[in-house]
């Protein structure tokens, strides 16, 4: 359910609600009056424009592959050619079998 903020233009209040998208927007302010126990200020609310959620991150460590600095992936590439540069190719292709048989 999304957040919403909502400004009271008679005592400034600021307050957030959880609310469906479908629901009818807060028209009254909620606030009980500093002092008078059961009695609410009943200003008129305003819908703010608010930030919203911030990006989250889920999931065990997919961010800490996904954003490398590019000095790492540079030590990576390297890493890898140099290991697959040492080691010849031990199998041959599937047409140079066939000529040779």
């Amino acid at each position: 359910m999304p957040t919403y903020e909502y400004e009271c233009a008679q005592c400034g209040a600021v307050i957030e609600v959880f609310q469906r998208i479908s629901d009818p927007p807060l028209e009254e302010c909620p606030k009980e009056l500093d002092g008078q126990e059961g009695k609410r200020c009943g200003g008129r609310l305003k819908r703010r424009i608010s930030g919203g959620a911030g990006l989250l991150f889920k999931g065990s460590g997919f961010y800490l592959t996904d954003y490398r600095s590019e000095g790492y992936k540079k030590a990576a590439k390297a890493e890898k050619e140099s290991s697959s540069a040492g080691s010849a190719p031990a199998q041959k292709s599937a047409g140079e079998a066939k000529q040779a048989g």
